[in-house]
This record gives C-alpha cells, sequence and structure tokens, in this order.
C-alpha cells in the first residue's frame, strides 16, 4: 500500500510539491494499484487539512467515514484492469478513485474519474442521488450540465453540498472530481464552503 501511494505521488505531484499534469495512465496505474477489498489510506494526493483550511472548515478533519459503524474501505477504485467486458469504463476505458474523509460530523465524498473519450462525469450519476437526495432524473440532469461545463468550471447540485469540477487532462481523454460534503439540507457546510473545498482539491491535482 505504501508503494501505492508512492507511485500516486510521483504521477501527480513534483518534487517541490507543486502538482504535475493529470493524466489518464498515471491515474490508471493508481487505481490499479488499489486492492480490490479497498485500502485505508487515499491513493491520490489529497490534503484534505488544507483544502479544509481554505475553505473555511473546522473540526477534526481524517481519512475516512466518521461514521464508525460502517467499516468501509477509505478508497476504493473501479475500472482499470477490474473493468469488465459491457462495464461502462470497459465500453469507454477509464477509472474511478474514490476517497472518503471526514471534516467535523461530515462525511467528505471524493471522486476522481477519467475517461479515454467524453464525458466522464457521466458515470459518476450512480452516487449523485444518495449525495443529493434528489431524484435520479434531477441527477441525470445535474450530470448533463456537469458534462457541458469546460475544464476548470464548476458545476454546483441544487442540494449545495455537492461539486464538480471538469479536471484538465494531460493528454487525450476526459476527467472530472466530484466532492460531496455531508447531507443535502444540512445547516452546514455553506454552499460556498463545499465550492471552495471542491477547488482547492482539484488544485492539488491538476
Amino acid at each position: 500500500m505504501a508503494a501505492a501511494v508512492l507511485t500516486a505521488a510521483a504521477l501527480l505531484t513534483g518534487c517541490d510539491g507543486g502538482a504535475l499534469p493529470l493524466g489518464l495512465a498515471g491515474l490508471t496505474e493508481t487505481a490499479d494499484g488499489v486492492p480490490e477489498d479497498g485500502a485505508d489510506t487515499c491513493p491520490l494526493p489529497y490534503d484534505i487539512a488544507k483544502a479544509a483550511g481554505t475553505a473555511g472548515l473546522e473540526g477534526k478533519i481524517g481519512p475516512g467515514s466518521v461514521q464508525k459503524e460502517y467499516e468501509t474501505p477509505v478508497a476504493t477504485a473501479a475500472g482499470g484492469k477490474r473493468a469488465k467486458a459491457g462495464d461502462p469504463l470497459a465500453e469507454n476505458p477509464g477509472v474511478l478513485v474514490s476517497c472518503t474523509f471526514h471534516i467535523g460530523q461530515d462525511d467528505v465524498q471524493v471522486h476522481t474519474i477519467a475517461t479515454s473519450k467524453p464525458n466522464a462525469i457521466l458515470y459518476l450519476a450512480p452516487v449523485i442521488s444518495p449525495l443529493t437526495g434528489a431524484s435520479v432524473n434531477n441527477s441525470i440532469n445535474y450530470v448533463t450540465k456537469a458534462a457541458e461545463a469546460k475544464a476548470g468550471e464548476m458545476t454546483v447540485a441544487d442540494s449545495g453540498n455537492v461539486a464538480s469540477i471538469r479536471l484538465k487532462l494531460d493528454g487525450e481523454g476526459d476527467a472530472a472530481l466530484l466532492v460531496g460534503v455531508g447531507e443535502a439540507g444540512a445547516a452546514s457546510p455553506s454552499r460556498k464552503q463545499v465550492t471552495d473545498l471542491a477547488k482547492a482539491l482539484a488544485d492539488e491535482v491538476q
């Protein structure tokens, strides 16, 4: 696992701490290094504490869900070597790396996806509805709108607790980052804090 983390750092960050361009090949190698049953650390170089500070979010920060009764891995991966014939990420070859963090009493889901052809964000439709509390149709409308965004542009769900950014991918392909914070309708964090958090995390990997 340590090797996977070091590989991700080498692929996605420079020695001086600055980010290198995010590439499909590098993200695929990182995803393929995540164990089948998940990992207890996020293999991507997200500094959730730094991003939370930028967004003005306070509370205990760390990897994994704050809901300790759920024995879920910190990170999972899909696509790449796991893709089977007929899978969405086999039809449009790509990978998804999903990491869970917590800030205070809120879980933070960070989904990083890249595909060889547009639109990568469309494959995140299944995770939108549970995060936003919206209907499947409204979730599809959201990802459709997000797919129309240009690289670097953010799309925020009506619930205010989910934001996505079309990432700048080095070379061919398409990529997106989706961040979901807490539950839809909760008083905290604010819509601005969610967007600031998503922007800070996107800046860390591109």
